[in-house]
């Protein structure tokens, strides 16, 4: 369902959001209808599919034209999470943006292990939709205007731009949310950074269910940097968190 009392006629001026290609993947046929129709009053170029099934088809041949994606979790045939494990082999950047009926915390979690990048709870309103996908568009268009940024952190080499974890001759790929996050705590080193802090640099906002996100994120850079004994991604109960280097 979708909170259309807004009316949303007027086509948006944002550079970040004119010409922007969106794959909206959802089986609801007014809810498509409605939010397909929305979004390109406000700019956006949308390819709309109708089942996984032929979501996964357009995945493996047309993704490099998409700029965001957004998917429902419950579809026929393929849903959305196995849609986001297939997009995430073929593009680590690209954001996912999850629509879903289901609140539990289950469900978030195992979106955002597979890699999205954000929930939207059904009913949702257009505008929360809009915002968002603004929002997301706006960092991944920064981030592909940067030049490379490479850091040495402890035995690791870490290429931002490249979105590459380097140790032992033995190179991870991240998600572009996962290396945002650990470049925050590689240039603030050594530094207590808030919760709220991280949540409104990374994502944009501060509340519950990011939060979590956080927490998922976290758990990942931990494992990514275990090999090195030297550094530690700490818990400041109650405030935040903090990234130490020996050395």
């Amino acid at each position: 369902m979708v909170d259309n009392n807004l009316s949303l006629g007027k086509r948006s001026n944002n550079s970040d959001t004119m010409r922007a290609n969106i794959f909206y993947v959802e089986d609801d046929e007014t809810l498509s209808f409605v939010t397909k129709d929305n979004l390109e009053l406000q700019g956006f170029k949308i390819t709309h599919c109708s089942d996984g099934k032929s979501a996964l088809q357009y995945i493996k041949n047309n993704l490099s034209e998409m700029d965001l994606c957004i998917l429902d979790v419950m579809l026929p045939e393929v849903d959305g999470f196995e849609l986001a494990r297939k997009i995430r082999e073929r593009n680590s950047q690209i954001p996912i943006l999850f629509l879903t009926a289901k609140s539990l915390k289950e469900d978030r979690i195992n979106g955002l292990k597979i890699g999205a990048d954000d929930y939207i709870t059904k009913p949702f309103s257009i505008e929360e939709l809009i915002l968002k996908i603004e929002i997301f568009l706006k960092r991944s268009r920064i981030h592909s205007n940067h030049t490379a940024s490479l850091f040495n952190i402890g035995q690791y080499t870490f290429d931002h731009k490249n979105l590459q974890l380097t140790i032992n001759d033995k190179s991870k790929t991240l998600t572009q949310k996962e290396a945002d996050l650990l470049k925050l705590f590689v240039e603030n080193r050594n530094e207590v950074l808030k919760r709220s802090h991280i949540l409104e640099t990374v994502w944009g906002e501060d509340d519950y269910f990011l939060g979590r996100s956080l927490d998922v994120f976290i758990s990942r850079l931990r494992k990514y940097l275990s090999e090195d004994d030297s550094m530690v991604l700490k818990n400041i109960h109650g405030v935040g968190f903090k990234f130490e280097i020996e050395g």
